[in-house]
């Protein structure tokens, strides 16, 4: 009970530390996950500080060329400049207005981004959004001077930013060329209207833009604030690629794997290991007992033996007067009939606890060479009265073989073998011994014609008084399966065709 209790104890801790071994683990890896999050967080803070000084040395006068900034983005996007951007770990760049909409994209634009405006990161399969304001340059509310719009390349203009909406269409050339926008613009009325609205002129002050630029002065100010709101730098948006944190997130995954993969190894074979251990003590703990049952039931068997051998004293006293009685001349035939059944009774006894003592007595192996036709032919001769008392032939067949066995054992053995074989047999019955030799090894078979052993009862047969005659103690074969393990053979009861029964016994040891 303490063992089981306390393999209970050893296979919960097992299991506690394979879970702890676990979730350790499972912590590491999400701390390297994080590291590796943070990381690629500080090359695109590394990035984006990068483009916002960039983009605060390009400007000039509050404005960028898109000619000149589109450059610097393919340069960091192709990973030109290695010392700052590794290749094809830029995806991308966006530059976006204070609406959200792009004014510059240069590289990968599908980036998923839900609502472009909210800063933050959006982690995606291969790539991850990162959202930031342009640090330094960008403008939060109306009156901030700090903004920087991006002017984009003459191709792009549009009619508004050329300023031909204010030409006026009347032509009042006389000239017959029809260019009457020319001679328009030419004329003092049209040539500078903000003078005479009592504007300044472009160099002495007027409408200006932030950062002191200036307004265009073909834009009317709805229109320059327009351009501005469009083209205004607001937001920079950056993916880059996470094929660097999947690697490392799948390296680690990899080694956590292996430790989690041997700590269970470990926790297995610990736990295999106390199992074998418990049974072995287990089996320990049952083979002290059974050496303590096997002493006392070695005591019990020898004090038994002491009361059969003291008992056949007395029987054998008794048989004496019930012989003398019978002998007396007065004696009616009613004593000497009464005498004689003592005396066979008194027998009967007598033979049971010889039987009992030998059954009883340790066997003490003594190893010698035995031939086993020698052996066969001494035991024969001391059955000849019973053999021709029932005119049963007795035939010895098969290799002479010398073996390595007990040889008073061994004659005691066949010789309850073949008792059993005649008592089974009629009259006129046939007996066969035979032996052979199979590699290094003989055996021995005792055949016999007669009834036979039912096939459930040849393993009982060989129990102790376990009997299918009238006069049998049932101990010959308990003593005959006694001996032949003592010698380290196997005996097995087998039918004999067409009927009959095969006492065979293997395993003999040859000696040449």
């Amino acid at each position: 009970m303490d063992l089981s209790r306390r393999s209970t104890a050893i296979y919960g801790f097992l299991l506690v530390f394979w879970l702890l071994v676990v979730g350790w683990q499972v912590e590491e890896h999400v701390r390297v996950q994080e590291a590796a999050k943070t990381e690629l967080r500080g090359r695109a803070g590394v990035i984006a500080n990068f483009l916002s000084a960039t983009i605060r040395g390009l400007r000039f006068r509050a404005a960028v060329f898109q000619d000149r900034l589109e450059p610097v983005l393919n340069l960091l996007v192709t990973g030109h400049t290695n010392e700052l951007v590794r290749p094809s770990e830029l995806l991308g760049v966006t530059l976006l207005n204070s609406a959200g909409d792009p004014v510059v994209s240069v590289g990968d634009t599908n980036y998923p981004v839900p609502t472009v405006m909210h800063e933050g990161e959006y982690w995606g399969q291969n790539a991850v959004t990162f959202v930031n304001p342009v640090y330094g340059v960008s403008i939060a509310a109306e009156g901030d001077t700090n903004n920087i719009i991006v002017i984009p390349p003459r191709r792009d203009f549009t009619n508004e930013m050329r300023g031909r909406e204010f030409q006026r269409p009347e032509s009042t050339g006389t000239n017959g060329t029809g260019s009457a926008s020319t001679n328009a613009a030419n004329s003092p009325e049209t040539r500078r209207p903000e003078r005479e609205e009592g504007r300044p002129p472009p160099d002495e002050g007027g409408p200006r833009g932030r950062r002191g630029g200036r307004r265009p002065p073909w834009m009317s100010e709805e229109a320059f604030r327009q351009f501005s709101a469009k083209r205004e730098l607001h937001g920079l948006v950056l993916v880059m690629s996470t094929e660097k944190y999947r690697t490392v997130c799948t390296e680690d995954l990899w080694l956590r794997f292996v430790i989690v993969f041997f700590a269970s190894i470990s926790a297995a074979g610990f736990g295999l290991a106390w199992r074998t251990v418990s049974r072995t003590s287990e089996l320990q703990i049952r083979l002290v007992r059974a050496s303590e049952m096997n002493t006392h039931l070695r005591e019990m068997n020898l004090a038994a033996a002491g009361l059969a051998h003291e008992t056949r004293n007395p029987l054998n006293i008794i048989r004496g007067m019930a012989q003398m009685l019978s002998r007396q001349p007065d004696a009616t035939p009613e004593i000497k009939e009464k005498s004689s059944a003592i005396v066979q009774e008194t027998d009967k006894v007598t033979a049971q606890l010889n039987e009992f003592i030998n059954y009883s007595r340790p066997r003490e192996i003594r190893r010698a060479v035995l031939p086993l036709h020698a052996a066969v032919q001494e035991v024969v001769r001391a059955l000849n009265f019973d053999l021709e008392e029932k005119k049963v032939k007795l035939e010895v067949k098969g290799e002479p073989v010398s073996v390595e066995a007990d040889e008073q054992l061994f004659r005691q053995m066949l010789f309850n073998l073949l008792l059993n074989a005649v008592q089974a047999l009629g009259t006129g019955g046939e007996i066969q011994v035979v032996s052979g030799k199979k590699g290094p090894e003989a055996f021995l078979e005792i055949r016999d014609n007669g009834p036979g052993v039912p096939p459930e009862r040849r393993k009982e047969i060989f129990k102790p008084y376990f009997t299918t005659h009238q006069k049998g103690t049932g101990l010959g074969l308990a003593v005959v399966q006694q001996i032949v393990l003592a010698h380290g053979w196997e005996i097995e009861c087998l039918g004999n065709e067409p009927q009959g029964a095969v006492f065979r016994i293997t395993h003999l040891k040859v000696v040449a």
